[in-house]
């Protein structure tokens, strides 16, 4: 049977929220990694998560992946796509939300589409146009100083109409209140006048089932796993999902590591609470960068002589002001990339140590472990804290249980509660 959602993510840990938001709605879901090769053989789903490592990267490669993964996911029939973005709408400027968008919406033709990134059980909201992360306005909150997509302005009409050649328009909550008859109306008015793509408001969970049957009704839509949420109600009630997919490996007992390469407050609190039940290296960003394979021996060598006691955790986690200071003395993007591959290195040597639990911590560094440990996909597991399931890696050359956490999911526990649920 041909597939009725396909998702088009920007990133890995973007994706794994998403698939477990689509499996607890009700649609049997597989997230993989890239385009999948031309002999995958997909199993009996009704949504594929496909996950590239997208967010950050020059605009064309962006656009360039996005229409390889539409092509694709359309050849296996999908009737709708979700470009599926993080809830915190990280872009600049230049992108790289905007120009995929206009290259799908070039692909669909549809009139008018729908964009938000809202998840109010994530306390992500849309007012007025504007995102609220908690209480606050995106651009007062600590994705202000993100290092890679710093966000200064929370209206998102304005955020998205700089990136998009095409027109963007808002709907607001009044509307969106008065359910799905008058979202589709509006949009319709709104295309007329040559919208082609409009922010909801999106502030209570009740709002994204009208959001999401309308969405349903069109080819393409924009948005974050609260969208794949309304998405996944309104082709659940219209007669698509089933049980749930395949159980995880049921592992021996194995080392277990953690990573984490995330700034996020959230992170940064996450591996203080970490200190107490495990070891932790701290990684310095100027020693990585002045003495690489020497320090990275030393990290390896320092985690081999604790595995067998219980898991261990690295972090290269610093301050803002200390991430400023070290952009301005290597390189915004420089540091960046070598903090991704260093934990992509350790997490490969980890592996080859015998670790077959992995906790990693922030997008990129997700991506970059993933990419570098070759797994081609995974089923999706019991959830470690909202947007955080519990991955199975699914056609790799070891039983594995690993979690892909976005820098600002997860409480303070997350690497307790991450691997309770892996033991």
């Amino acid at each position: 049977m041909a597939i009725v959602l396909g998702c088009i993510a920007d990133d890995y840990t973007g994706a794994s929220d998403l698939a477990n938001t689509l499996k607890k709605a009700g649609l049997r879901t597989v997230q993989t990694i890239g385009v999948p090769a031309a002999d995958y053989r997909l199993p009996d789903v009704d949504a594929v998560v496909l996950s590239l490592k997208s967010r950050s990267i020059d605009p064309a490669k962006a656009v360039a992946l996005s229409l390889e993964a539409y092509a694709w996911l359309k050849g296996q029939g999908a009737s709708h796509i979700l470009f599926k973005i993080c809830s915190t709408f990280d872009s600049t400027d230049r992108g790289n939300i905007g120009p995929v968008m206009d290259a799908l919406l070039d692909k669909t033709g549809d009139d008018c589409i729908i964009v938000t990134p809202a998840f109010p059980e994530t306390k992500r909201t849309v007012y007025m146009g504007n995102l609220f992360v908690g209480h606050v306005p995106l651009n007062e909150s600590p994705l202000k100083d993100h290092p890679l997509n710093p966000m200064h302005d929370s209206n998102l009409v304005r955020v998205l109409q700089r990136q998009s050649k095409n027109q963007i328009g808002l709907i607001d909550l009044a509307t969106i209140t008065k359910g799905a008859s008058a979202i589709k109306a509006r949009m319709k008015e709104m295309g007329r006048d040559g919208v082609r793509a409009v922010i909801v408001d999106t502030v209570f969970d009740a709002d994204l089932a009208p959001i999401g049957e309308v969405a349903a009704d069109t080819h393409l839509s924009v948005g974050a796993s609260g969208l794949g949420l309304g998405l996944a109600q309104a082709f659940v009630k219209r007669g698509r999902g089933g049980a749930s997919g395949a159980a995880l490996a049921n592992l021996p007992a194995s080392a277990a590591a953690c990573l984490a390469g995330s700034c996020s407050q959230a992170t940064l609190g996450q591996v203080a609470a970490a200190e107490k039940i495990m070891p932790v290296f701290r990684l310095d960003p100027a020693d990585l960068m002045e003495r690489r394979a020497a320090y990275l021996d030393e990290i390896v060598a320092w985690a081999t002589e604790r595995l067998p006691q219980g898991p261990v955790l690295v972090a290269s986690t610093a301050t803002p002001d200390r991430v400023r200071a070290l952009q301005g003395r290597f390189g915004q993007a420089e540091i960046g990339h070598a903090i991704e591959q260093a934990m992509a290195d350790l997490a490969e040597r980890l592996v080859e140590k015998g670790v077959r639990r992995l906790v990693v911590a922030g997008g990129e560094t997700s991506g970059a472990v993933v990419d570098r440990l070759g797994v081609p996909g995974f089923v999706v597991g019991p959830e470690i804290a909202a947007g955080v399931p519990v991955l199975g890696a699914s056609g790799y050359r070891h039983d594995m249980l690993i979690a892909l956490k976005s820098g600002n999911f997860g409480g303070p526990d997350f690497f307790a509660d991450a691997l309770k649920l892996m033991a």
